[in-house]
């Protein structure tokens, strides 16, 4: 491997390894002091490839959503080394982190974050305010069944639709790094493989590296690579041989 050191005047660590496109290493996120310390993630070490499929699954407070918010760049571990997108983030202050995200991420949540004001449309453009080469809003809105939708403000749409339109605005955005919170959470079974199909389609044709947080095990089928975690540690890495189309998934 071969890495350019950063001094506090760098703007990023340029880290070169071959496939590997994100590498945690001995990561740990704790809070407090002393007898009261609490480790939400502990001595977390894995690594994802560019254009993988990636499923973390687990319980509610396994660590999950520490993984998620350390990946991208919403969160700094306590120690340990991160690299993704090929930059050591782990020795990344706010402004770093915020031109990191800027520049290789988005992120799906299980909460829509839908300015209220604006159309489906309108929502998705937003993403020309952030970077330059986007998807057309129009061609995203497709992508996730609302084409003909476009022009209807959030209250007028269901929360599925809403979800769709928050995916279709992640998916505009063209990130290298794609992270989704329970993305199908608020979706009928339909609709929630519709999605499905299109996280795998983005990693499978359009080479993105797509990580999804569940604790929907079914959801392990259709992934490269299952990443399982237990009371803040690693339980288990697997690699899937053989991951089943999204259409074959049921829940």
């Amino acid at each position: 491997m071969e890495m350019a050191v950063m001094n506090k005047k760098q703007k990023m660590t340029i880290v070169s390894n071959d496939e590997v496109f994100i590498r945690f290493e001995g990561v740990t996120k704790e809070y407090g002091t002393g007898d009261r310390t609490f480790y939400a993630l502990k001595d977390a070490s894995f690594t994802i490839n560019q254009g993988e499929m990636v499923v973390i699954l687990g319980p509610s407070g396994a660590g999950k959503s520490t993984l998620l918010n350390l990946l991208g760049g919403m969160d700094t571990a306590s120690r340990g080394t991160i690299i993704s997108c090929g930059e050591d983030i782990s020795t990344y202050g706010d402004n770093q982190l915020t031109s990191y995200r800027a520049r290789n991420v988005a992120v799906v949540f299980q909460f829509y974050n839908l300015i209220p004001t604006l159309t489906a449309y309108e929502n998705v453009a937003l993403m020309k305010d952030i970077v330059e080469d986007t998807m057309d809003p129009k061609e995203a809105l497709t992508a996730v069944g609302l084409g003909e939708h476009m022009h209807q403000f959030p209250a007028q749409m269901s929360g599925g639709e809403q979800q769709r339109t928050s995916i279709a605005r992640a998916l505009a955005k063209n990130p290298r790094l794609l992270l989704c919170d329970e993305p199908t959470g608020a979706l009928d079974t339909n609709t929630g493989r519709d999605v499905l199909e299109l996280l795998v389609r983005m990693s499978r044709e359009k080479k993105k590296t797509v990580v999804m947080v569940t604790h929907n095990s079914f959801f392990a089928d259709i992934a490269d690579k299952v990443i399982r975690v237990k009371n803040g540690g690693i339980e288990s890495v697997t690699i899937n041989e053989h991951p089943k189309d999204a259409s074959q998934v049921s829940w």
